[in-house]
């Protein structure tokens, strides 16, 4: 059959499509004036990654195949947590067996850059993110992305 019709998804597209799949996970979007490429590249960068994320202290990568990755984040709190998943500019799926993160980029028709969110504490053993405070906590963590690319 080659009449099926066919179509190409941008990243943020496919990741509304993979946190449907994830009860309690809220996406958080803002569309920012600043090119998609230099959203990408900062957030391509761990540390500043770490930086505008609400809990986070630091994050590191500790394998890398491709954009698979395991990264080491370390809370404010003194937590750990040991993450897997995929991470490249404008793409990051990253869980443990207590935290989900995820952002995705893509250019906005008419200017500009579309940045989604979503994360939070995940149910063990489950494909679930514990609801609670998710959509403040990626609205602060935009906010926070917003005024580096401004600085």
């Amino acid at each position: 059959m080659t009449d099926w019709p066919e179509t190409e998804l941008t990243d943020v597209e496919r990741f509304r499509a993979l946190a449907a799949g994830v009860p309690g996970a809220a996406v958080t979007e803002r569309v920012l004036t600043a090119e998609p490429d230099q959203v990408k590249a900062m957030l391509a960068d761990l540390t500043i990654f770490a930086e505008i994320q609400a809990d986070l202290v630091s994050a590191t990568v500790l394998e890398r195949d491709g954009d698979r990755v395991v990264v080491l984040a370390k809370g404010r709190r003194g937590q750990r947590a040991r993450l897997t998943g995929q991470f490249r500019p404008g793409w990051c799926w990253l869980q443990s067996r207590f935290l989900i993160i995820g952002m995705a980029v893509a250019a906005e028709p008419g200017g500009g850059t579309r940045v989604a969110l979503t994360g939070g504490i995940r149910v063990p053993g489950r494909a679930a993110i514990v609801p609670i405070r998710v959509r403040q906590e990626s609205a602060k963590t935009l906010q926070r992305l917003e005024r580096l690319l401004r600085a």
